[in-house]
């Protein structure tokens, strides 16, 4: 497929692609670090929808920042971030969620999602898997490193790396 990639903002009707893409990725992605009982269970893909509808239709995460990536017309990316759980963070903002399916990596829909979510240069912060070495490698070309926070999230351990802003 030779089409662009495009990102937008997410709108509530795409909360069932949503939902596919972030039940595929995890299924690419955490395939033997989380329980197939998870990665598998029949209702996972509805969970996931629910999540997305509440995220874009609560005022409460009116402050997050949700994007889709395209290409060919169907959603290959997803991506949110929003202000710091933890308002003492010295960083802006937090990455919650970025995620593109494993064939669409690549294609610079990762990079075009996170910045239409967080920005060039924008101090933030995000979890990642450990291992995830590709993760890892796309987030330190974009400017964040550990920071040497771990910590175990239904049984995937995952590290915390962080982005200054210039000059900082």
């Amino acid at each position: 497929m030779d089409s662009p990639v495009t990102v937008r903002k997410a709108r509530i009707e795409d909360a069932a692609e949503m939902a596919r893409v972030n039940v595929r990725s995890w299924q690419e992605t955490y395939r033997g670090q989380m329980t197939d009982g998870v990665l598998d269970d029949p209702e996972l893909p509805a969970t996931r929808e629910r999540f997305w509808t509440a995220i874009l239709g609560d005022e409460r995460y009116g402050a997050n920042r949700v994007a889709v990536a395209e290409r060919g017309g169907e959603v290959i990316g997803i991506a949110m971030a929003g202000p710091p759980q933890d308002t003492a963070a010295p960083w802006r903002t937090h990455l919650y969620v970025l995620y593109v399916v494993a064939a669409a990596h690549g294609t610079g829909a990762g990079a075009a999602l996170l910045d239409a979510v967080v920005g060039p240069g924008v101090s933030a912060a995000l979890w990642v898997a450990d291992p995830n070495p590709r993760a890892q490698s796309f987030y330190r070309k974009h400017g964040f490193v550990p920071d040497g926070t771990v910590t175990v999230d239904d049984g995937v351990r995952e590290i915390r790396m962080v982005r200054s802003p210039p000059g900082e």
